[in-house]
């Protein structure tokens, strides 16, 4: 928790509470459904809560913003950056029903009113998005075709809309294709070493009506 208070120092009451509140929802959840692993959920707020709030160094959503969290999981990245932009729309999805009762929980459990939750995969979800969020669920070209049809056509963020997403490594040979996309390595943000290999790839994507 001290190292979510290092890198946002701004956090109000209310965000403090929630995460500190995270810690222990995700304890009690893993234990009946895995949706983390055991070495992870000693460090949640490393490996998950941090991690996700990369995004939110490389752009901060605007107030009525709406994202879209792709296989999010146990709610990652989505739950940490909902509480951090609580002025911002969220919406989590994900195909295995297990994991999506976890971030109904915990969602619940935080009084999150700015997520909405849906177990479905991501081609059957309606609606354009300012921006969408993944953490490393799939190469990028599988995940753009995933994902077509789903960006807004008006950019009103200092990036312009498309995808932003956490990975990892040597992404060379992935974003051949994508001239357009920009690399934030996560260290520049971050001191842990955790973060050496970190990154968040922005990829802009024009609206398809």
């Amino acid at each position: 928790m001290e190292l979510i208070k290092h890198y946002f120092s701004d956090l109000s009451d209310t965000q403090l509470n929630q995460f500190e509140k995270l810690n222990d929802l995700y304890q009690d959840w893993n234990l009946k459904i895995n949706v983390v692993s055991r070495k992870d959920i000693d460090e949640i707020y490393l490996r998950h809560v941090l991690h996700s709030l990369g995004i939110a160094k490389v752009q901060k959503f605007n107030r009525g913003a709406s994202i879209l969290d792709v296989g999010t999981g146990g709610g990652f990245p989505g739950i940490p950056l909902a509480i951090l932009f609580p002025e911002t729309q969220f919406h989590l999805v994900d195909s295995i029903g297990k994991k999506i009762k976890v971030v109904e929980e915990v969602s619940a459990g935080l009084g999150l009113s700015n997520v909405k939750i849906t177990n479905d995969r991501v081609e059957n979800i309606d609606g354009q998005y300012d921006f969408i969020v993944s953490r490393a669920v799939a190469q990028m070209e599988t995940f753009v075709r995933w994902i077509k049809g789903r960006i807004a056509k008006k950019s009103e963020h200092e990036l312009k809309n498309g995808i932003l997403y956490l990975k990892g490594g040597d992404l060379t040979e992935e974003l051949k294709l994508y001239t357009s996309a920009t690399i934030y390595d996560l260290n520049d943000y971050f001191e842990e070493e955790f973060f050496v290999t970190k990154k968040v790839v922005h990829l802009p994507l024009k609206y398809k009506g």
